[in-house]
């Protein structure tokens, strides 16, 4: 509840001097084909991510399941972040071990590599971003960042961690070893093994060229369905291609930090780089909400309709009583 509260004020003081004259004078100016086919991209990028993970799911598996099935969990686990940042991961792994009999480590070793391999693919976006945009991330990152300071933080907290990590890794290793036998801990192992299935199964995938030209076209539908937005608006139609990227990497980064679908740190951030392209502030701060609620009204109808569809999926499955 604390990081709702911290989002809902960080909105709150963003838009409290918004007027609705205003908002609404800008919403009469949409075109809505733009905005629509960001809409579908997006779903289209919902698709590619499901079938992506059905990718994982399927890999070293003689059953398969069907990427509807994964479709409908990532639209649930969409709809769980909205309520409680990052629960959604475990959400969808947990609708697919209810409606496929999956193995609850494996669903969450995907995710975690599936998370992975976005933070690279992010990162790439980044460096791609630094190369076209140079001077103007160098400026962004010395008004909002002291490198010194940075550098200086992270040499003090890394032994910190190393260290931590060791223990952790010894404890549990004598753990383990004291109490194999113990239900509990063969069950915690069973999980372990489970969950380490699930991190190597790229390297299981049949379909290689398709797992990676997925995860390449995932970060495209996220590129385009902001460039769709901004041409549906007339303040932001005429931002050239690199100037979306940059829009697009800041707003990745504003969706990473711990809140609710990334309400208020994705609009404060997406408004500030728009500052530096020549929009105005009240401008900036209304195309980051135009474009982070189109998407989680999506992401709410959708997911919904996926809601409605698993407990239909888990009824049916329920033995039927005389």
């Amino acid at each position: 509840m604390l990081s709702l509260g911290v989002a809902i004020w960080i909105f709150w003081f963003l838009y409290k001097d918004i007027s609705i004259s205003e908002l609404s004078q800008v919403v009469s100016e949409i075109s809505w084909a733009w905005m629509g086919a960001s809409i579908l991209i997006a779903l289209w990028g919902f698709w590619l991510r499901a079938w992506r993970w059905k990718l994982l799911l399927d890999a070293g598996e003689q059953r398969q399941i069907r990427t509807l099935r994964a479709f409908w969990a990532l639209m649930i686990g969409y709809l769980a972040n909205l309520i409680i940042p990052r629960a959604g991961e475990v959400a969808r792994c947990g609708v697919l071990q209810k409606t496929e009999g999956l193995e609850m480590g494996k669903l969450i070793g995907t995710v975690i590599l599936e998370r992975t391999i976005d933070l690279l693919f992010m990162a790439s976006t980044i460096f791609l971003a630094f190369f076209l945009e140079r001077s103007l991330f160098i400026t962004l990152i010395t008004d909002l960042v002291s490198l010194v300071d940075l550098f200086d933080k992270i040499s003090s907290i890394l032994p910190i961690f190393i260290g931590g990590l060791m223990v952790a890794a010894l404890f549990f290793y004598f753990l383990f070893k004291r109490y194999r036998d113990n239900s509990l801990i063969k069950k915690l192992r069973h999980f372990i093994r489970d969950l380490i299935k699930g991190l190597i199964s790229v390297s299981k995938v049949k379909n290689q060229v398709g797992f990676w030209a997925s995860s390449i076209a995932i970060w495209f539908t996220y590129y385009f369905t902001m460039y769709a937005v901004a041409l549906a608006i007339p303040s932001t139609a005429s931002l050239s291609p690199r100037s979306v990227l940059m829009v697009m990497v800041m707003g990745s980064i504003g969706m990473i930090a711990p809140v609710q679908g990334g309400i208020g740190t994705f609009h404060a951030l997406v408004a500030f780089i728009l500052i530096r392209y020549g929009l105005s502030e009240d401008q900036g701060k209304i195309f980051a909400a135009i474009i982070h609620g189109s998407q989680v009204l999506t992401i709410i109808a959708i997911g919904l309709l996926a809601f409605g569809i698993f407990f239909k999926i888990t009824a049916n499955k329920e033995p039927k009583t005389s």
